[in-house]
């Protein structure tokens, strides 16, 4: 897409800070953190949310997990614990409409979410 913010991050035509990459994934910080570690790990290919990659595709969501772990392990949280959240749709906080993962970790998380 064109439009996609995260597609631009992908094409490298705006800057992120990337943390971890494979070829279907890409991982970057968010850029307001809600915790010391806070990486948003997407899939290159624009899919809008977790619902239409989940409908869509040959392991790709099992790509976008698999890299959530590594970035969890890479950061130093996944032996203390970590969350994983997909926002799907205006209504649940998702403001890109490319599906994204976001890895928190680094302090306590506490239940229900905000």
């Amino acid at each position: 897409m064109t439009d996609c913010l995260f597609c631009k991050i992908v094409a490298k035509e705006i800057p992120a800070e990337i943390v971890y990459e494979t070829d279907r994934t890409l991982a970057f910080r968010d850029i307001n953190p809600q915790a010391p570690t806070h990486v948003l790990v997407i899939p290159k290919a624009h899919h809008a949310n977790a619902a239409a990659l989940a409908e869509a595709d040959d392991g790709l969501a099992d790509d976008v997990l698999k890299a959530t772990h590594a970035v969890a392990v890479q950061e130093g949280v996944a032996e203390s614990g970590y969350r994983v959240v997909f926002n799907t749709g205006a209504g649940a906080g998702q403001t890109v409409f490319h599906v994204h993962a976001h890895v928190l970790g680094g302090r306590g998380l506490n239940w229900p979410p905000g």
